[in-house]
């Protein structure tokens, strides 16, 4: 018995991003809606929400 094929880091993050498009896409209109005025904590809790849900997607 063989052990099972080993998936790359990017294939990884690929699969995570996909499980987690509404978040991404809610951080992306929070930047894109003042991009003049990004800052330091700009969208911290869109970012962190996002952030979380990788986490979560990539330890599955």
């Amino acid at each position: 018995m063989s052990a099972p094929p080993r998936i790359r880091p990017i294939e990884k993050f690929g699969q995570a991003v996909a499980k987690c498009s509404t978040e991404l896409s809610v951080y992306g209109k929070c930047i894109v809606a003042d991009y003049n005025a990004v800052h330091k904590d700009k969208c911290a809790n869109e970012f962190m929400k996002l952030k979380n849900c990788y986490l979560a997607a990539a330890k599955k």
